[in-house]
C-alpha cells in the first residue's frame, strides 16, 4: 500500500522501516497536532507558522486566556490548513490546578466527508 508520510513520533515497523500514513483522516490530524505544537518562528523558512499552545501552559487560565487561544487557533487553521473545518474547540478546567491545559478540537474535513476530534494534554 502507498504512503502519505512517516507517522510521528518515529516507530519501527518491519515492513516499511518506520510505521508509515496510509490514510489521509490520519494525515491531516497529525499535520493539525504539528500546526498547534509548532511555536511561531519554529519553522524553516515559515516564521509565521503555528499557535505555540506550549507558551499558555503556565500562565493565569482565564476565560480571556481561552479565546485568546481559540482565536490563535482558529487563524492558523484558517491560514494553513484551509481544509479542515473547525467545529468546537473545549478546554479542560479541571486541568488547572495540576499545571496542565487540556484541548479538545472537533473538525471536519468536508473534502472527504470525515469528522474527529483531536484531544491533547500539554
Amino acid at each position: 500500500m502507498s504512503s502519505l508520510a512517516v507517522a510521528l513520533p518515529l516507530a519501527l515497523d518491519s515492513i516499511n522501516g518506520f510505521e508509515m500514513i496510509t490514510s489521509f483522516k490520519k494525515l491531516i490530524k497529525q499535520n493539525l497536532k504539528m500546526l498547534l505544537l509548532t511555536n511561531p518562528g519554529e519553522r524553516v523558512m515559515v516564521p509565521g507558522y503555528g499557535v505555540g499552545v506550549n507558551g499558555y501552559l503556565f500562565q493565569n487560565f482565564t476565560e480571556s486566556t481561552y479565546a485568546q487561544i481559540d482565536a490563535k487557533i482558529r487563524e492558523q487553521v484558517a491560514s494553513y490548513m484551509p481544509v479542515v473545518a473547525i467545529h468546537n474547540i473545549s478546554f479542560d478546567v479541571a486541568a488547572q490546578d495540576t499545571n496542565t491545559l487540556g484541548i479538545s478540537l472537533a473538525y471536519s474535513i468536508p473534502n472527504i466527508g470525515v469528522r474527529d476530534l483531536l484531544e491533547f494534554t500539554i
